[in-house]
């Protein structure tokens, strides 16, 4: 991955703000990294919860901004208008392969259900060359820490491979992301089957 192909980063992470301060400071600090390097923001289109954290740093900090919202989370998450461009979709399915479709690389905070399903999802996806962006997991203060233990568990356990395990990135800070994105390469494609030596009768 050349940094010259990243225009844009999709940010998995909560509609809350989290208990720990760090989150919501770091969701902004992100924010405003990608406006300084020119990179567009695609997010989950709220306004409330780390997610917005970083939609607004971005916006402040003049970077582009990229909303996508389903029609029912309009009103729950209270839908983002101060955005540079606010997509409203039907479904969860639509609203996810629109931001793989507008996301060059994808970054994880931390966050709860609706961030381990797309992470997982966008992984899966990389797993299945539907497509080869990079994903990569911001593990602050060691939230993911779990999370990560138990993809070691499918890899000993022989139920994940291990070149699908490397596919996910982990950084410590926000500030580590875009050199781990120069870094990423696609898993290497499964290795052929060995030829049969049996003789058919």
């Amino acid at each position: 991955m050349n940094d010259t192909r990243i225009a844009s980063v999709c940010v998995f992470c909560g509609a809350n703000a989290g208990a720990r301060p760090v989150y919501a400071a770091s969701a902004r600090a992100f924010g405003r990294l990608l406006a300084q390097n020119d990179i567009a923001l695609v997010y989950g289109g709220g306004g409330i919860g780390l997610m917005f954290e970083a939609a607004r740093a971005a916006k402040d900090a003049g970077g582009t901004v990229i909303g996508i919202i389903t029609e029912a989370l309009m009103a729950r998450e209270v839908g983002n208008h101060d955005v540079s461009e606010l997509h409203v979709v039907r479904s969860m399915h639509e609203r996810k392969a629109l931001m793989a479709q507008r996301a060059d690389a994808f970054v994880v905070l931390p966050g709860g259900y609706g961030t381990f399903d797309e992470t997982c999802e966008m992984l899966t996806w990389n797993q299945l060359s539907i497509i080869e962006t990079p994903v990569v997991l911001v593990n602050l203060e060691g939230y993911f820490d779990g999370f990560l233990m138990q993809l070691d568990r499918g890899v000993a356990d022989g139920l994940l491979k291990p070149r699908h395990r490397e596919m996910l990135s982990v950084v410590a800070s926000v500030d580590d992301v875009l050199p781990a994105m120069r870094r990423w390469r696609p898993p290497p494609p499964a290795p052929l089957p060995a030829p049969s030596s049996a003789i058919e009768p």
